[in-house]
């Protein structure tokens, strides 16, 4: 199960790696789908496959409270019970106590919430984020941290990414198997604070860093800036992964800034919603303008609507009539544009034109 991460090529900051566990290959940059329960909404495991991704994540804090991590590990850890022989990275489930459950109290030991689904208290420390994630089987862990808002007072940073660290290397040490864990660098939008935060981390001798408490809400700008700064300090030879970013415009600004890795709900839920991807922008199927439109979404995409021809009078009526069969078209739609676009991002940095390659897209893409 250990990593092993490989850069094959540079262009400027921005990277063409090969991240590799149990004999699978994850070309990089990447972007990894999300499995919030286990599934990518309206996906099989083979239409992922079919598209060409090896790597996805799955939620710890939604599984360890429904169906239950243990319960998952009595019926041979979350690939057999899902079905997947690809490789799993978990959160910690921290990001999701912070944004859905009612908080008590955030102690150095842990944090004490109330389940968002019945109410009832619970605990989520270091040690038993990473219990639960054993338990599931991951291939890729995260440590436990915590995700302050942007802005917030300077004061309460500094002492948070104290805290951050305290629990990662807390998180280092509970380890009893072999899954890989990264860290997380947090220290909102303060240049200072990301510094020191990914300089107490690289310390310790993590399997890979992330960079975490960005694109929750601050301006583009923010996201940027951090990642432009963070990244490049990064170890070079250990893979880097932004937390929650999806957007293809977001997605190329932080490869040009040296990162590899990425997840976000945003293309399957925009999918579900109506809302699609094309070398053009963003596609609100459910506009009027679309209604009697005879042409595919893109004339050379492989996914399964292009590839057969169905019209966008099609996929509008489909979402209109609210068919299953539209998330499914869509969701496909959209992760084939986003594993497509990391593909030619790697091409074009091994050809020493990623500048020239994200100028081009980003001149005809509308967000």
């Amino acid at each position: 199960m250990p990593l092993t991460f490989t850069l094959q090529a540079n262009d400027g900051h921005a990277r063409a790696g090969q991240l590799q566990i149990r004999g699978i290959e994850v070309l990089t940059p990447a972007f990894m789908p999300v499995g919030t329960n286990g599934t990518v909404k309206a996906l099989t495991n083979q239409d992922l496959i079919q598209i060409g991704y090896p790597l996805i994540l799955a939620n710890t804090y939604h599984l360890h409270l429904r169906p239950g991590d243990t319960l998952i590990k009595n019926l041979g850890g979350l690939h057999r019970f899902m079905g997947w022989d690809q490789l799993i990275l978990t959160d910690s489930g921290g990001f999701q106590v912070f944004s859905l459950a009612k908080l008590n109290k955030i102690t150095p030991e842990g944090v004490h919430f109330q389940n968002h689904l019945d109410g009832s208290p619970m605990f989520l420390s270091p040690e038993s984020a990473i219990e639960i994630q054993e338990n599931l089987g991951s291939d890729i862990m995260m440590v436990l941290d915590e995700c302050l808002p942007i802005p917030s007072d300077k004061s309460k940073v500094a002492k948070s990414i104290k805290l951050t660290t305290d629990w990662a290397v807390r998180s280092l040490k509970a380890r009893q198997g072999q899954g890989n864990l990264f860290s997380i660098v947090q220290g909102a939008d303060y240049e200072d604070l990301r510094l020191e935060s990914a300089q107490m981390l690289m310390e310790h001798d993590f399997d890979g860093f992330a960079i975490g408490g960005l694109s929750v809400g601050e301006a583009k700008e923010v996201m940027y800036a951090m990642a432009n700064l963070v990244a490049p300090r990064l170890p070079v030879g250990k893979p880097r992964y932004l937390m929650g970013v999806g957007d293809p415009s977001d997605l190329l600004n932080a490869i040009e800034s040296g990162v590899d890795l990425f997840d976000c709900v945003l293309p399957t839920r925009n999918a579900r919603n109506g809302s699609l991807l094309t070398p053009e922008g963003w596609v609100h199927i459910k506009q009027a303008r679309y209604k009697e439109d005879p042409a595919p979404l893109e004339s050379d995409c492989p996914c399964t609507a292009c590839r057969d021809g169905l019209s966008k009078a099609y996929l509008r009526h489909l979402f209109l009539a609210g068919e299953m069969l539209s998330g499914m078209l869509n969701s496909r739609h959209n992760l084939t544009f986003l594993y497509r676009l990391m593909s030619q991002a790697r091409q074009a940095i091994a050809e020493g034109r990623f500048a020239a390659f994200k100028r081009d897209f980003l001149s005809r893409f509308a967000d």
